[in-house]
């Protein structure tokens, strides 16, 4: 059996969530955690989420996409990959660079949860202050 060898590589991360993200010419099809899109994420914004490179760049049925990914959320998750895909299609065609960068798609949302601190309800709340 011959495997086809060509193969696009993509990192994404979002919050604590990280995505390695494969394109592999093929049908459209995508799997993550060797689980179909749709059984992965069920809620559809998460899938229209992830999606949006491969809208903006009309390659939706050009490349089988296989990610494996861990951590945070689904919101987290669903960012990363589409971070990840976004690279890898750049690496696939650097031709998208320009609409990819003026959608915001290789854009690293750096924001992460802030650590809570001592003598604090959270991050930045305070307990409830009693006058008597």
């Amino acid at each position: 059996m011959v495997r086809n060898k060509v193969q696009y590589y993509g990192t994404g991360r979002r919050k604590t969530a990280t995505a390695r993200v494969y394109l592999r010419p093929g049908n459209g099809r995508i799997f993550i955690n060797k689980r179909p899109v749709e059984q992965y994420f069920p809620r559809a914004t998460h899938r229209m989420d992830l999606s949006q490179p491969l809208d903006l760049t009309q390659t939706n049925q050009d490349f089988d996409i296989f990610v494996n990914v861990r951590g945070g959320g689904h919101t987290g998750q669903a960012g990363a990959v589409r971070l990840g895909i976004a690279r890898a299609l750049l690496q696939a065609n650097p031709d998208f660079r320009g609409s990819l960068k003026k959608a915001g798609f290789l854009t690293r949302d750096a924001r992460k949860v802030e650590r809570k601190k001592y003598g604090r309800a959270g991050a930045r709340r305070s307990f409830q202050f009693s006058k008597r």
